[in-house]
């Protein structure tokens, strides 16, 4: 399995992907709208390739929450006949080391928590972070890829 970002070329095959893996092409409409917005973040689209075949797919685009910039990881797909062989984790851990070592700090998705608890996710909930989803409770999550230094003023450094 070869692990890459997605190159121009690759919009049919993971367009395939995404029509196999979900009931409708809304999922694969979504990725071919975010191409042509702000939100596209070429280098954090990941296939997971075989046999010169992409077999796996996932994204991370650029979304905020108030006003800072954050990342929304979605959709992930892998082609019916090769899940359950790690794949899709396989293009998340990928995408979201590329991520860190861009210094992005903040990723949400939406999706199982018993999946997502393996890369870090917990409920968004607790942190006061809203969306449209997140009604649907534990399954609206959150992230933090890079930690940040809490910096006090002098007077707390005298205490």
């Amino acid at each position: 399995m070869n692990l890459r970002v997605e190159r121009p070329g690759d919009a049919g095959p993971v367009w395939a992907v995404l029509t196999a893996a979900f009931p409708t092409d809304a999922e694969a409409r979504l990725v071919d709208a975010l191409r042509d917005t702000d939100s596209w973040l070429p280098g954090l689209s990941v296939v997971a390739e075989e046999n010169g075949r992409v077999v796996a797919y996932a994204l991370l685009s650029r979304i905020t929450v108030g006003s800072d910039p954050a990342l929304a990881l979605g959709p992930v797909a892998v082609l019916p006949g090769e899940q359950r062989r790690g794949l899709g984790a396989a293009v998340i851990s990928e995408v979201l080391k590329l991520a860190t070592v861009a210094g992005e700090r903040l990723v949400l998705v939406l999706g199982d928590p018993a999946y997502y608890r393996r890369f870090g996710f917990t409920p968004a909930m607790p942190y006061g972070i809203t969306s449209p989803w997140s009604h649907l409770g534990d399954a609206w999550q959150v992230l933090a890829l890079n930690g940040a230094e809490a910096k006090y003023p002098a007077p707390w450094h005298e205490v």
